[in-house]
């Protein structure tokens, strides 16, 4: 792969963020996903809203909006964007896991996975700061991009 490859590397090889100036604006949208493992009494705490700190379910949705609408301060050569909307989705999916789904939509001139991966991941964390006092040996796996639609690059869906 040449340098040629990664839009944010310039011919020379340096970190450049991209212009985007003369894209279209386009509809675009990124869904993301992670899972928290936990002990069946944290998930149940959580699911419950039994825990000291609150309604975590709550915390850890509008953390993870928050969050999307900040990547561009986290993520050095993300662009900042107007998001259209941003939703996060928290499970059960077993008696040890939660699942989280983050979807973000944007009408602009590129597209939205980092925004729908940093609301999944920082939902993610803070169901864990939320939950740590009952355990801390909780883990956080599985973040990636679901699907993303929209721009030049078209639409992508991870395959099962």
């Amino acid at each position: 792969m040449s340098s040629g490859d990664l839009t944010h590397l310039n011919a020379k090889g340096e970190a450049h963020i991209v212009d985007i100036g003369d894209k279209p604006a386009t509809r675009r949208r990124a869904v993301a996903q992670a899972t928290l493992t936990a002990e069946p009494g944290t998930v149940q705490a959580i699911l419950g809203g039994d825990l000291k700190k609150g309604d975590a379910l709550a915390v850890a949705r509008i953390a993870g909006i928050m969050a999307a609408k900040k990547t561009s301060e986290l993520i050095p050569l993300c662009h900042p964007l107007a998001l259209t909307k941003v939703e996060v989705e928290i499970a059960g999916a077993s008696d040890t896991t939660l699942h989280i789904v983050a979807i973000a939509e944007t009408i602009g001139p590129t597209g939205v996975e980092m925004e729908a991966l940093i609301a999944a991941s920082t939902a993610a964390l803070t169901l864990y700061d939320m939950a740590k006092a009952l355990d801390r040996g909780m883990s956080i796996s599985g973040l990636e991009l679901v699907e993303k639609s929209g721009g030049k690059s078209g639409d992508y869906r991870r395959q099962p």
